[in-house]
């Protein structure tokens, strides 16, 4: 899906960023074309100072999302989630990243959880990243305390598991 969105900007490398920082950030965009995040509206101006682009980009990439049904029912639907993984030094919790050979792989979430549950560990978060919307997917999982070695060896010896650290 990822692709299909950006082939539609393909033209334009400077609509493409501010897609990008859209999608990243889990912005919308409302009916008057303009970004926002729930209700609160985000000026075209910080937008386009935060990719390197000027704010008229902004404006006729949200003109264009609102031109394409496909465009607008993505972009007026999406949504942001607040993420622990900032907050985890200050509340004392473990953020586990874990990279994978196959992130379309059926079954990791799944199996990753079940082995901290299996071994006692709260789970605060899970966060994974959309294959579709990056090129390494990784999930991430927020835990209560310091994760002990046997279950990073554990996640670690996953057949899917490519890479994983601890944060």
């Amino acid at each position: 899906m990822f692709d299909e969105i950006m082939e539609k900007f393909e033209g334009s490398p400077s609509q493409q960023a501010v897609i990008r920082l859209l999608l990243e950030r889990g912005f919308s965009v409302n009916d008057d074309g303009r970004v926002v995040s729930g209700g609160i509206e985000i000026p075209n101006t910080g937008i386009a100072r935060e990719i390197g682009v000027d704010r008229r980009v902004v404006d006729s990439t949200t003109d264009v999302i609102l031109e394409d049904p496909e465009l607008r029912r993505i972009f007026q639907n999406i949504s942001q989630v607040p993420s622990l993984m900032d907050l985890a030094p200050v509340l004392d919790l473990t953020v586990l990243s874990v990279a994978v050979q196959n992130a379309e792989q059926e079954g990791i979430v799944a199996e990753v959880t079940g082995t901290l549950a299996d071994n006692g560990i709260s789970i605060r978060q899970t966060i994974s990243e959309d294959p579709e919307f990056t090129d390494e997917p990784k999930l991430y999982l927020i835990a209560d305390g310091d994760l002990p070695g046997k279950v990073i060896t554990e996640i670690r010896d996953l057949e899917f598991v490519r890479k994983i650290e601890l944060q």
